[in-house]
């Protein structure tokens, strides 16, 4: 793996939200996602997979601040429309040389970009001027102060995809907040930076540039290039400002694209400033993936939780008696009357079971009985499951990001989803009665031994498993009264009588074979009526292994770090060297002209030397919330 591999890895895992809880700053985070995605899909996968590509720089600044009318003067003509009403610059414009028209038209830069029609929202307009020399193209972005936040964005954005910053401000506004959130982080990535003060009076050129020139150095960007433009009488806003006033831009453009080995210098050091800014932003985006994984996790174990509980709801209603009462305990209690019963129970087990046999064949009829524990069956599945959805659904709703992720789903379905599914009563009575088969299959098997075969064909497969059906819920736990001694007779005689036909430890073995073949169909509804609640996680919830994916490509790219490819003229890095960290000259020509008041060294001012990429901003590398 070289370090192009290594960045498209690392693009790979940032295809989908990896923050969809609203836990922790997630709204920073979601940003910061956007930005690092931005930054690969129009910087750095771009420009490392064609290192000599032409240089773009891009224009920015704030509202007002004449980017417009600047680019239209540097290049002498109507290339793009400044105007009075804002916002401003609602399309971005791109003018290029004829000669490197075919490389921008392409997908090469700014893919999420359209070049089709050059008009509307996520549309680049492509400008050819004989102007501007092969190797540099200019960008006029939005306003990054925009009202509208669409254009803060893509301003952001721009700014980010930029080989070389050409940031306009003005005498009135260079000390605003915005644009020094923007500066910082150019300062913060290494990226290559010139500052136009623009619309200057004459007679505060010289202290308005002083203090901008302070300032510049309080935030680390001493050396900073800047060019001052003073304030022009224009006779309306689409006029371009005198030639002599962008001199100084123009010529330093000029020399710029003439030169391969300086757009080398600043290809390089705003690439290497980007990439190292990896080596923050890539683990911090990972800690904010665990944090994510971290809540998905709690949200799983509450339904996990509640679900369990729902279970042991259900095998407390199966030992507490309950089930024996209603239509089960009428059945038996039209037959016979239990006191007289248990007197007789211990000796009398034969004319018990003659009696019993007359009950399963003509008193009361067996399908009576066997629709009865049915239907009580149901029911308790049908209370386990509609208590393990309202706890996990409260559980949910006061744990972190299980809010937000029950308002996206809406108020109608999150409330469906704290009862138990619409169909449940449908999956319940056909997994009732695959138990009932089961139990019957288990008399038949147990009754094929030659021991008791003459026994069970006295009661009859079906009386005999119900008999087996009852077993299971033989405690007597939870009742009350004149019920204990009932809902006690009938699972006591139960007992007996199934203990008479096939002995104490076969009725053992069957009753534990029937109650846990019963949960487990339980279970089986249960963990489906769950998977209601953790299939909107598995929808929501980043792949499993995103974050040791993102800090495995961080690893990889620090890795390959020092084998960043020659652009022409200069040699590869070696490992360890910082690029523009010391004073370089730009090769300048004397402007045409100064106004009064202007830097005497602005002309061959050092293009800025910046530090190394210190924390992550992205996209936009300022955080278009700021300028909100």
């Amino acid at each position: 793996m070289d370090l192009l591999g290594a960045l498209e890895s690392l693009r790979r895992p940032l295809d989908r939200d990896l923050f969809p809880l609203a836990v922790g700053d997630a709204g920073a985070e979601r940003r910061a996602l956007r930005e690092l995605t931005g930054q690969l899909d129009d910087y750095l996968l771009p420009r490392l997979r064609a290192i000599d590509a032409p240089l773009l720089a891009v224009v920015g600044g704030s509202t007002g601040a004449g980017k417009s009318t600047l680019v239209n003067s540097l290049v002498g003509a109507d290339v793009t429309e400044p105007g009075v009403l804002r916002p401003t610059t609602l399309v971005p414009t791109l003018v290029v040389s004829p000669a490197d028209r075919t490389w921008f038209m392409g997908q090469n830069v700014l893919p999420g970009l359209s070049r089709a029609t050059g008009s509307g929202p996520g549309a680049l307009r492509v400008i050819t001027s004989d102007t501007l020399g092969e190797g540099l193209a200019l960008l006029d972005a939005p306003d990054i102060d925009s009202v509208v936040t669409a254009n803060r964005e893509l301003a952001a954005q721009l700014l980010a995809a930029a080989d070389l910053w050409l940031f306009v401000t003005t005498a009135a506004r260079y000390a605003d907040e915005v644009p020094w959130s923007f500066l910082r982080s150019a300062r913060e990535r290494s990226t290559a930076l010139a500052v136009v003060l623009d619309r200057v009076p004459p007679d505060a050129v010289e202290p308005v540039s002083r203090d901008l020139t302070r300032l510049l150095a309080e935030n680390g960007l001493e050396g900073t290039r800047l060019f001052t433009v003073p304030e022009a009488p224009l006779p309306d806003e689409k006029a371009r400002l005198p030639a002599s006033y962008v001199g100084p831009i123009s010529s330093w453009l000029a020399e710029l694209a003439a030169d391969a080995a300086e757009r080398s210098r600043v290809v390089r050091q705003t690439l290497s400033g980007a990439l190292d800014s990896l080596s923050t932003r890539v683990p911090a985006l990972a800690a904010a993936v665990d944090r994510q994984q971290a809540a998905f996790d709690g949200l799983r174990s509450i339904v996990s939780g509640a679900y369990a509980g729902g279970m042991a709801d259900f095998d407390a209603g199966m030992r507490d008696g309950s089930l024996l009462r209603g239509e089960v305990l009428a059945r038996w209690q039209d037959f016979i009357g239990t006191g007289d019963l248990m007197r007789s129970l211990e000796s009398r087990v034969g004319w018990i079971r003659d009696r019993v046999v007359g009950f399963f064949t003509g008193k009361v009829p067996e399908a009576q009985l066997r629709d009865a524990l049915e239907s009580g069956v149901e029911s308790l599945i049908r209370g386990a499951a509609d208590g393990a959805a309202e706890r996990a659904l409260e559980g949910w709703s006061a744990a972190p990001g299980g809010p937000g992720l029950l308002e996206r789903l809406g108020a109608v379905e999150a409330a469906r989803l704290g009862r138990a599914s619409p169909d449940l009563a449908k999956r319940a009575e056909v997994a009732v009665r695959g138990w009932q088969e089961f139990v019957l299959d288990l008399v038949r098997e147990e009754g094929g031994e030659r021991r008791t075969a003459a026994r069970v064909a006295s009661f009859g497969v079906n009386g005999a498993g119900l008999l087996l059906m009852l077993a299971v819920f033989a405690s007597t736990g939870g009742l009350t009264g004149i019920e204990v001694g009932i809902a006690g007779g009938t699972s006591v005689l139960s007992q007996k009588l199934l203990e008479a036909v096939f002995g104490d430890q076969a009725v053992r073995t069957l009753t534990i074979r029937a109650r846990d073949d019963l949960r487990e169909r339980v279970r089986t509804l249960l963990d489906e009526e769950a998977a209601r609640f953790t299939a909107i996680l598995e929808t929501a919830e980043p792949p499993k292994g995103t974050s040791a994916a993102l800090r495995e490509a961080a690893r990889q790219i620090h890795r390959h770090r020092a084998t960043l490819p020659a652009t022409t003229g200069l040699p590869a890095q070696e490992p360890g060297e910082r690029r523009g960290t010391g004073t370089r000259e730009m090769p300048v020509p004397e402007p045409p002209t100064r106004a009064e008041g202007d830097d005497p060294d602005a002309s061959t001012a050092e293009l800025p030397v910046l530090g190394e990429g210190r924390r992550s901003r992205g996209r936009g590398d300022a955080g278009p919330e700021e300028a909100s």
